[in-house]
């Protein structure tokens, strides 16, 4: 991934921030039928509108995006479970159509966390299962620390936990190189490196219609709201000053998958997760594939997800 954020700035640059996506083909594009049957909610938290999408009947799944992506991020697994789960996946603030507010203390990650549990308020239930990948992941983990009441279990797609993040930037030299790009997204003025286009481009893969889809998300989105991620939460801040914090354990059950060819997590970040888990940990490594495990097989995490949720139940 640290390649993946190298190779993205440099082709901003070179292009002049040009569209690669066929906008005439996305205008025709046709929606699958699951994709057709979601409908969009809000949720309020303390003033922000959260955006997400739902469908489907019975305990609350609630996923919550990465950079750069949106809700869409989850639309292979929101298909393969709603035909028993009730599935919501949000627009994290800052994103597509969810609110984008100003200033970096909006994106603290309590009040990420808060946005987690005004979905689940809003659909009238105490608890949901957590899936998160990559800042959703940090989310996600840090929603079951501090939220455990609401957390009936924790699905994790790369992003080891912040114990293990923390160790391996303070201590492994590959894991700081790695993170190299998070440093530099804390600098005044890093959104102004990032488009639309250039986005959408490498997060669509080779197909144009994905691709279109995530040039109109990033387009109603706040490049500056992004980067608050980063400037705000990311471990040692500017300057890596990572320190030895401690964490609460998780209390409820915890299934992760991670792909070993993640260049931005490390995936010795995965050593000793256990010792921070108070029930069963189930860890699934994917070899070849990198950090986007859940759009690069998505059929494998979500059958492997449905499996372990429904022995769950």
């Amino acid at each position: 991934m640290r390649r993946f954020f190298t190779v993205l700035v440099a082709a901003l640059i070179l292009t002049g921030c040009a569209t690669t996506t066929d906008s005439t083909g996305s205008k025709a594009m046709v929606e699958s039928n699951f994709e057709a049957s979601l409908e969009s909610r809000y949720a309020d938290s303390s003033g922000v509108k959260i955006h997400y999408k739902t469908a489907g009947e019975g305990p609350l799944v609630v996923f919550v995006h990465g950079f750069p992506d949106f809700w869409y991020s989850w639309i292979h697994q929101m298909e393969g479970l709603a035909d028993g789960y009730q599935v919501a996946a949000l627009d994290t603030r800052g994103y597509n159509l969810s609110d984008q507010p100003s200033g970096l203390e909006n994106y603290d990650m309590s009040l990420l966390v808060g946005d987690v549990a005004a979905v689940i308020a809003n659909e009238g239930r105490e608890k949901a299962i957590i899936v998160g990948h990559d800042w959703g992941g940090m989310i996600a983990w840090s929603f079951a620390m501090f939220m455990p009441q609401m957390t009936e279990k924790l699905i994790i797609v790369n992003l080891p936990h912040p114990a293990g993040m923390s160790r391996e930037l303070a201590n492994n030299e590959d894991q700081q190189k790695n993170s190299q790009y998070a440093r530099d997204f804390q600098k005044p003025d890093s959104h102004k490196a990032l488009s639309a286009a250039g986005l959408a481009q490498f997060l669509a893969m080779g197909d144009a219609a994905k691709g279109a889809k995530y040039e109109a998300a990033f387009g109603k989105s706040n490049f500056e709201g992004m980067m608050n991620y980063y400037k705000a939460n990311y471990p040692g801040g500017i300057d890596g000053n990572v320190g030895t914090p401690s964490f609460p354990k998780v209390q409820s059950p915890v299934l992760q998958f991670h792909g070993l060819e993640d260049t931005a997590l490390h995936h010795y970040g995965l050593n000793k997760t256990w010792e921070h888990l108070e029930q069963d940990y189930t860890l699934v490594t994917i070899p070849g594939v990198g950090h986007w495990a859940h759009h690069q097989k998505p059929e494998l995490v979500t059958r492997t997800m449905r499996f372990w949720l429904d022995m769950r139940r």
